[in-house]
């Protein structure tokens, strides 16, 4: 069966918080538009136990940020689909298709924001104890492991903020990192230094996980030394980078070394009419601020965009 075929503006593909703004722009304009995400509306935000540098408010959950995003993107008519899966793009400056389960798109502008998925602890063991005592999610993982002993791998504000929130449930979290200091921000690695059930391993890196049908123990190496020991633990929680999801995009749009989206200040990518906004791109930060930043330079450019295309 052929698929349904529909005409829109503007195709938003990720619903994170650079999506949402594209989004919230794009129905302010009163554009034909839909913002694609099958996964979970609020990308990364929505796995952030507490987000303290976002204007606006002092302190606040993760989940709450991005459930008021969704809801001012859809109380300005934002049309946005949670259940049609992406099947596959074709992109080229005349021609722009974007294919789910349910229908095939045939747009003017598509804004790719997709964001970036964590990247796997490389370790031997990793899939067999993915789920299993290997995490990368302490806000949807954490509260199974209380009273236990968990490890933390990693050494950006991620991996401090999530040792922080794991302290709620766990007995002890034990910071597992390679070098002998931490790349976050000061207040949090001030947090970080003075909670009494944080223990930090200065130079040991993570060689391995063990156990049964779960994580029992964790096999670590000292980077000075090369000697290896056991630990005992329950879990090990890992934050040492993301990866862009670029996979669909990879055959049109122009990627850098890393396999991130490579755009100019508007947000442009290689193909006419097709943006980057967010994790997706390449980029030297990467913060709730600047993703909102990108989401809406990438709506009003393809909303200029658009326009002109009308005049032709």
């Amino acid at each position: 069966m052929s698929k349904e075929i529909k005409n829109v503006d503007m195709v938003i593909i990720g619903g994170g918080p650079a999506g949402i703004t594209a989004a919230i722009y794009a129905a302010r304009a009163k554009m034909n538009m839909i913002l694609l995400e099958n996964q979970i509306l609020g990308g990364q935000v929505r796995s952030s136990y507490t987000i303290e540098n976002y204007p606006g408010f002092k302190n606040i959950e993760g989940s709450e940020l991005a459930d008021l995003m969704v809801e001012q993107a859809r109380n300005l008519g934002a049309n946005i689909d949670e259940a049609d899966p992406l099947v596959n793009v074709k992109l080229s400056d005349e021609h722009k298709e974007i294919e789910t389960d349910k229908y095939i798109y045939i747009t003017q502008s598509v804004i790719i924001a997709t964001g970036a998925t964590p990247r796997k602890l490389p370790i031997k063991n990793e899939e067999k104890f993915n789920g299993k005592g290997v995490h990368y999610c302490a806000v949807c993982d954490g509260a199974v492991y209380g009273g236990s002993v968990i490890g933390v791998v990693g050494g950006g504000n991620s991996a401090l903020e999530e040792a922080l929130f794991l302290t709620k449930f766990a007995s002890k979290v034990i910071m597992i990192r390679r070098y002998d200091y931490f790349n976050g921000e000061k207040t949090t690695m001030e947090e970080v230094l003075k909670n009494p059930k944080i223990e930090i391993m200065y130079k040991w890196e993570l060689v391995d996980v063990d156990g049964d049908r779960f994580v029992e123990r964790a096999i670590i190496k000292n980077t000075d030394t090369g000697e290896q020991k056991e630990l005992q633990l329950d879990a090990v929680f890992g934050y040492i980078g993301t990866e862009p999801k670029t996979e669909l995009f990879k055959d049109y749009i122009t990627l850098d070394d890393r396999k991130y989206i490579i755009t100019n200040e508007n947000m442009e990518t290689n193909i006419r009419g097709v943006y980057a906004a967010g994790d997706i791109r390449q980029k030297q930060f990467r913060q709730i601020t600047t993703a909102v930043a990108d989401g809406t330079i990438a709506a009003l450019a393809a909303e200029k965009y658009i326009a002109g295309l009308k005049k032709i």
